[in-house]
């Protein structure tokens, strides 16, 4: 009986005391922050993979720092102020009707250059945009205070040359 309870602690304690070690090495010693990255299906991480290769070294005058974990499916310039995920799943706002007919004032549909996009203002005051009508799904969060239309202005090119017009899978 006491051995069972010695090795229940083991069983137990032991996964307790990894998990803080494994939470600490979540965090990057450069400053950046981590940024989930995206599982799309095959066709998409390829549209996916071409977006990456056809990014601004710029956008709104900051410079590209890509997050941790590296990978084609993310980006983000100015220590994160400015990310992107490409390969996201649909919004569910994007089929809401309310957002449709513009009963939603958080989150309204419209386009820049070219691209159309789900525009979700957030509580904390920063943004999300997701494009509508492409093969994959590409968002892009900006935090308050920046000038969105010029970050969806540096970033239309990228995606008009990438990632085709039609419906994402």
């Amino acid at each position: 009986m006491n051995l069972f309870r010695h090795r229940l602690r083991l069983v137990i304690g032991l996964p307790a005391l990894c998990l803080p070690i494994a939470l600490a090495g979540c965090s990057s010693a450069d400053g950046s922050a981590s940024v989930v990255v995206p599982r799309p299906g095959a066709t998409a991480e390829k549209l996916c993979r071409n977006l990456d290769k056809v990014l601004p070294s710029k956008v709104d005058g900051l410079s590209r720092e890509d997050p941790e974990p590296a990978s084609t499916l993310t980006a983000a310039w100015g220590s994160n102020a400015i990310i992107l995920r490409c390969g996201v799943a649909q919004p569910p706002k994007m089929i809401d009707p309310k957002v449709a007919e513009g009963g939603d004032p958080d989150a309204v549909a419209g386009g820049v250059n070219g691209v159309d996009w789900l525009m979700e203002k957030r509580d904390d005051g920063s943004y999300r945009f997701t494009t509508a009508n492409r093969e994959a799904y590409v968002e892009v969060s900006a935090e308050k205070g920046r000038d969105s239309s010029s970050v969806l202005v540096d970033l239309a090119p990228a995606v008009k040359e990438a990632i085709p017009k039609g419906v994402a899978s």
